[in-house]
């Protein structure tokens, strides 16, 4: 193989990995690839697919949902993969979908911030104009002038107790240690929401949990085609090839229960491989016990990469995110409740129905926790009388505000006691505990992407010499967009297989709020507080 293969009548893809990203690829290889879906195998170790966009339980049982990622409408390569897909029950697109729901039922939070028992309606921003400038010099400096500085190496200690910070950091679930440059990449894609920031306006979300109404579509328009999902099985190593001006994969190692097996890859073959995983070594815990920590990956997502990592560079440092668990993990907490009692409660104390609020943060929780009600049902089939809601706290090894133990120590009882503590409904606690099953769940790598990182740690989507080889996920380099989003998975496949099978297009450009003067000058009044008089001229170029 010395030069890249186009797309022939034999040609197959084997796509490693079921999370969002390789089902994103399967798709654009189908539309904009004129493959067949009988070409495509996507090889996954698991027994589901769906990857990070995970939710599964019943109303018995309990229901799990290890986490949901923001959606908003600059997300142009997901609304566009989406458009090209059905709803489940086929009336129209995902994307039509998603939008007519969130005009018929918007974002406008109440109480973003919840404090001493009270909503705080559109809290303040309450930045120095020290910080502001901080933030804006870090809009302006180049990445690789940054390097692997962290966030707490440009703002003063008083930063991270501001409300700006409060929102941000559990939005987006950023900690003082991870790295400015992702930092600074979030200030700059977003800074068309800056504006309405006090109450998450901008911030949408699918009819149910994602996993219902993103990848169940999807997966069932890729069977239909005939997309071979090839479960339980391991990806160990990959057979890479090199050349004097290239490398190619020949041959796939797998491990499907204790049966070593290689899928042969032929000339006009390709291969995409989902790097590392936010979600492996997860653990669930129950009402009665804590979700315990794995301190090593338990999977093949980060072994595999560090074996391709090893046969040459280009291929990124895994250790890099992987090493350093202390670092990314956190705990998410899923709860099904069977009575109104709780969800009543904080509709009155919120002013927001589920649905209409967002994400509410107790800025004055040891945890830092953070809770969100979606409408409701959030499940497909989910019954009348049960409702779901979801949560996190960012700094899991504190002890609590109510319950005197850490996050990490705590079972689904204590983490909803610790809630009712914020929220000052001890007098209705044993009513709601015993009506409700809380599910913590502990995530090792959840923000293992933000981990301060240099150039090169992460590799290019299709490396420099690669003949049939790319990589997907959050841990390939996309210049401009933002990790840790449904967006940058599927960006990632929409580059992959435009670059590697030679389509003559290119992916749709990263929004840049930032070339908008009203963006831009809404962002400066939110920042200033919204009463500023000052000119904003100077501060507009760098936001």
């Amino acid at each position: 193989m010395t030069q890249k293969q186009k797309v022939q009548e034999d040609t197959k893809v084997y796509l490693i990995g079921a999370g969002i990203a390789s089902l994103a690829a399967a798709a654009f290889l189908i539309r904009d690839g004129g493959m067949t879906g009988r070409s495509i195998t996507v090889i996954e170790e698991s027994s589901n697919i769906g990857g990070s966009l995970d939710a599964s339980g019943n109303a018995e049982t309990g229901y799990v949902m290890r986490g949901g990622r923001m959606l908003e409408s600059k997300y142009l390569c997901t609304f566009d993969l989406f458009a090209s897909i059905p709803t489940l029950d086929g009336s129209r697109s995902v994307t039509e979908e998603t939008f007519a729901w969130n005009e018929a039922l918007k974002t406008a939070s109440k109480s973003r911030l919840f404090r001493d028992g009270k909503a705080v309606d559109a809290p303040l921003f309450g930045l120095s104009e020290r910080q502001i400038l901080a933030i804006e010099w870090l809009g302006l400096e180049p990445e690789s002038l940054l390097g692997r500085t962290c966030i707490s190496d440009h703002f003063d200690a008083a930063f991270f107790g501001t409300d700006f910070w409060f929102m941000w950091c559990t939005t987006f679930a950023f900690q003082p240690w991870h790295s400015a440059v992702e930092f600074k990449r979030y200030l700059l894609r977003f800074t068309h929401m800056v504006a309405g920031f006090d109450t998450l306006g901008g911030i949408m979300r699918t009819v149910f949990n994602q996993y219902d109404s993103l990848v169940r579509p999807l997966h069932r328009w890729l069977t239909e085609r005939g997309v071979q999902f090839l479960l339980d099985t391991q990806v160990v190593d990959l057979d890479l090839n090199h050349g004097v001006d290239s490398f190619w994969v020949e041959g796939i190692r797998c491990r499907t229960g204790v049966r070593l097996h290689t899928l042969q890859v032929a000339d006009a073959d390709f291969v995409m491989v989902t790097l590392g995983s936010m979600t492996e070594g997860s653990t669930l815990g129950s009402m009665t016990r804590p979700a315990v920590l794995k301190e090593r990956p338990d999977g093949e997502a980060w072994s595999l990469w560090e074996k391709i990592a090893q046969q040459g560079t280009g291929f990124g440092h895994p250790a890099n995110f992987s090493d350093h668990i202390a670092d990314s993990k956190w705990i998410s907490f899923t709860t099904t409740l069977h009575g109104p009692a709780f969800f009543d409660s904080i509709h009155h104390l919120t002013g927001n129905a589920p649905g209409e609020g967002g994400l509410i943060t107790f800025p004055e929780s040891n945890w830092l926790v953070s809770i969100v009600l979606p409408h409701q049902p959030h499940f497909i089939q989910q019954p009348e009388n049960v409702d779901v809601f979801w949560g996190y706290g960012l700094l899991v090894d504190k002890p609590g505000n109510f319950v005197v133990k850490p996050m990490s120590e705590c079972s689904g009882e204590e983490i909803m006691t610790e809630i009712l503590g914020h929220l000052r409904l001890q007098a209705e606690a044993e009513m709601i505990l015993h009506a409700c099953n809380c599910i913590p769940c502990m995530m090792p790598f959840i923000t293992s992407q933000f981990l301060p990182r240099s150039a090169g740690d992460r590799p290019l989507v299709v490396p420099e010499r690669s003949q049939n080889l790319a990589f997907l996920g959050q841990f390939c380099e996309l210049p401009e967009d933002v990790v840790f989003t449904v967006e940058y998975s599927v960006r990632s496949a929409q580059v992959a297989v435009y670059e590697l099978l030679g389509i003559g297009r290119m992916p749709p450009a990263v929004y840049k709020g930032t070339h908008n003067p009203r963006v831009l000058l809404k962002a400066f009044e939110a920042l200033h507080g919204k009463n500023s008089a000052e000119t904003p001229t100077a501060s507009l170029v760098s936001l």
